[in-house]
């Protein structure tokens, strides 16, 4: 009998919902995107959501840096309005999106700037400006044409919108700064019917921008997930912090986060499936439906990082538990050094090895996120992860090039190797050899192209 393959040359088994790169809008909402005439290029530049049945229930997940912009100050501060409490969730009709500005670093000018923008909104399409979120993106430092938003919500709010697949995938052209793709993904999965008699049908889908300034602690990245199952705003955030912690948590570009990430979650409830909040199934179903989408769209925006060439996926097993697996994996398509070699097409396993023993655990908001207990979370934030020497072993492009438990280096066909690593998407897999916990982290290779476009990004 022929040996068993290797697992470790193979991706990480997952049961989880298939995604279509498709915008499919969910019943209970329309959209639009057109030009506004913020982007000197005449590209679109506005986006405009709308839930057509009043404010429903939203939960958001935004940037930890201390220079948020003003779209996510505001923002945050609505959903704690209308959700009367301090986590980003309430009661939202409305989603506007700019590109071409951050408005970040705008003073108090920007502020009231983003304030202005949603009084336009609410009064367009009736509904307080606390039920209104913001996105923007572009140059930090640059006001918004307040005359060109305000006009084209004007005019897209009298007649532009509309419920269809169309209209939700042009939003999504929209929010594209340097994106050369147009990121977007829906999962359909079967969730227990309200009325308890079967199953109904629900759909998780979203819209994504970001390609650059991304790296852990939320990634760098816009994102409007949509879907028409029942949920209040506590369980979308719960659902969808924990989805981030998995997926927009494990995404690195370039080592940079931003003033500007956000992601949005609004829900419906027009499929008429049975609530998220008190039926456990129903909970399961768009608790993997969310995390589909958002994975898909991370990787996504990892493969079309800019200037690169290929998609990085690092996958981890056989860690001590999965926070250790996911730090490691993290470290690893994070490392600067790992991120030339891919481009180099060079199997340097050494790199892998560093950075893995450099690995530390997340933070201990995503450690909660993500199911560890407060009082675990707090102790295990920012640890070193556990790896051994001795029972670590990485294999490159499905080529084993070193295994600890047989003395180290392997004596890997590094040409064999250099051609596998020509492949769209080159799988870095580890086994830490020290219990069940698995991970996994999505990168790009650092490359001249992202020099070349951050170097002559504002002149």
């Amino acid at each position: 009998m022929p040996p068993a393959p290797d697992p470790l040359l193979q991706p990480l088994s997952a049961d989880r919902p298939g995604v279509v790169r498709a915008a499919r809008l969910p019943a209970g909402f329309v959209a639009a995107g057109t030009r506004a005439g913020i982007k000197a290029s005449g590209r679109q530049d506005f986006a405009l959501v709308v839930a057509q049945d009043g404010p429903v229930p939203a939960a958001a997940v935004f940037t930890p840096n201390r220079f948020a912009a003003a779209p996510v100050r505001l923002s945050r501060a609505n959903l704690q309005a209308t959700g009367g409490g301090d986590a980003p969730a309430g009661f939202v009709r409305a989603i506007i999106a700019t590109s071409g500005s951050a408005n970040a670093a705008t003073g108090p000018e920007g502020d009231a700037d983003q304030a202005a923008i949603g009084e336009a909104v609410a009064a367009a399409v009736g509904c307080e400006a606390s039920q209104v979120l913001h996105l923007s993106t572009g140059i930090i430092g640059t006001r918004l044409p307040l005359d060109k938003v305000t006009a084209a919500i004007t005019t897209v709010a009298s007649g532009g919108l509309e419920a269809s697949d169309d209209a939700f995938a042009s939003a999504a052209v929209s929010l594209r700064t340097t994106d050369s793709t147009t990121k977007m993904a829906t999962a359909v999965v079967a969730a227990p019917a309200a009325s308890g008699q079967g199953t109904v049908a629900i759909i998780v889908s979203g819209i994504a921008k970001g390609v650059g300034m991304i790296h852990p602690r939320m990634a760098t990245m816009l994102s409007i997930l949509l879907t028409d199952a029942t949920a209040s705003p506590a369980t979308l955030r719960q659902l969808l912090r924990g989805a981030a912690a998995t997926t927009w948590d494990q995404l690195s570009v370039d080592g940079d986060t931003s003033t500007n990430d956000t992601v949005f979650i609004l829900a419906s409830g027009r499929a008429g499936a049975a609530s998220a909040d008190t039926d456990p199934a129903a909970r399961a179903s768009l608790a993997a439906g969310i995390e589909a989408v958002a994975r898909d769209l991370a990787r996504q925006q990892a493969r079309d990082g800019e200037g690169a060439t290929s998609l990085i996926t690092c996958q981890v097993s056989g860690a001590a538990d999965d926070a250790d697996a996911r730090a490691v994996a993290r470290a690893v398509i994070s490392s600067s050094l790992v991120k030339a070699a891919v481009h180099g097409r060079d199997a340097n396993w050494g790199r892998i090895a560093g950075a893995a023993g450099n690995a530390l655990v997340a933070e201990a908001a995503i450690l909660e996120a993500a199911g560890l207990s407060p009082v675990e979370a707090a102790a295990r934030a920012a640890q070193p992860a556990r790896v051994e020497p001795g029972t670590l072993r990485i294999a490159i492009a499905g080529h084993v090039a070193y295994d600890g438990r047989a003395g180290g280096p392997t004596g890997i066909d590094k040409t064999a190797a250099r051609a596998s690593m020509a492949a769209e998407d080159v799988l870095i897999r580890l086994d830490l050899g020290l219990g069940g916990g698995s991970g996994e982290a999505f990168g790009c290779p650092l490359t001249e192209g992202y020099v070349k476009e951050n170097s002559e990004y504002t002149s």
